[in-house]
């Protein structure tokens, strides 16, 4: 759906019809239809995410995330994953305090490889907000959303799917754990840049068994 079509949906009223559907007892597929929508907005420009913030939307879209059943958890880990692909440094910060990463690290050992890829991503994208945060000098140094990720139990999750036989799923593991967890490692790494986030080629060897920063 490209940005034009979200601008008319949001221009038509959609947000809070949107939010009564997600806060009120629809059966299940209706409750779907509405996080499919929503997942739709956030993927355009980051006006059109701060319009679903605004609606106060999030907040009932992660309580979906972490409590409805798994045809609903796996449209709102797009909605929100989206949400963090586009939005600001500020907007990433507001879907934390709404409390995204706990469910979306949940859903890394769901059944669904597509989903787990999803919710990889939208860490991937708060971590890379938090990392900026971190290298302005903010939260005494640290990666705050890092350490937020680790104390949701996400950190043995993600270090778990280094065994996935999904390859997509393995690789972006890895990436994540070499760029945001490497300096917790008992010097496993090789040196170089660890601040890169790809690899390069063969020079770059993974452990026997993966990493394990817990």
């Amino acid at each position: 759906m490209n940005p034009v079509w979200i601008q008319c949906i949001i221009n038509h009223g959609a947000l809070p019809c949107l939010l009564n559907l997600l806060m009120n007892t629809y059966k299940k597929s209706i409750k779907k239809e509405a996080c499919w929508t929503i997942s739709n907005i956030t993927a355009g420009n980051k006006e059109q995410i701060q319009a679903v913030v605004d609606a106060n939307i999030i907040g009932p879209l992660v309580h979906l995330l972490q409590s409805a059943e798994f045809d609903i958890k796996k449209e709102a880990a797009w909605a929100i994953s989206n949400a963090t692909s586009g939005g600001t440094h500020e907007q990433i910060k507001y879907l934390v305090s709404q409390g995204c990463i706990k469910p979306l690290c949940d859903l890394l050992i769901c059944p669904d490889p597509r989903i787990i890829t999803v919710c990889l991503e939208g860490l991937e994208n708060i971590l890379k907000a938090g990392e900026a945060d971190k290298n302005l000098g903010n939260n005494g140094g640290v990666n705050l959303y890092a350490q937020m990720i680790d104390d949701a139990e996400g950190l043995e999750k993600i270090e778990n799917l280094q065994s996935h036989d999904n390859t997509e799923i393995y690789e972006k593991v890895v990436k994540v754990l070499e760029t945001y967890w490497s300096d917790e490692d008992d010097g496993t790494l090789p040196p170089g840049d660890a601040s890169q986030s790809g690899f390069q080629g063969a020079e770059f060897n993974v452990p026997a068994g993966g990493f394990n920063f817990s």
